[in-house]
């Protein structure tokens, strides 16, 4: 009994530290989602890092708004995505046999 949840504990420890490792490759991974008058780089554990904006823009506040919406939340959905997938080998290799992101 105590085999198994020391097993199960060592298991938990191994997750932890390669979801640290993850958290800190998806530090220095990142996705770019442009417009022909937006580029957006962002990390994969969502945090922006560049914002790139055409001069023509900067005459309609308007649209620069509605643009930035737009890609802001393409960019954040895309490195959200990357950030699924890489924590799906973590969760994978602490319970093999059960999907937990279906």
């Amino acid at each position: 009994m105590f085999g198994n949840l020391k097993d199960m504990m060592g298991k938990m420890h191994e997750a932890q530290q390669q979801a640290e490792e993850i958290k800190k490759k998806l530090d220095t991974t990142y996705v770019r989602e442009s417009t022909d008058d937006i580029a957006i780089t962002v990390t994969g554990n969502k945090e922006i890092k560049d914002l790139e904006i055409s001069d023509r823009l900067l005459e309609d506040k308007e649209e620069l708004q509605d643009l930035l919406v737009i890609s802001l939340n393409r960019a954040l959905e895309k490195a959200h995505q990357l950030h699924e997938e890489e924590m799906k080998g973590v969760a994978k290799g602490l319970l093999p046999g059960m999907d937990l992101f279906k």
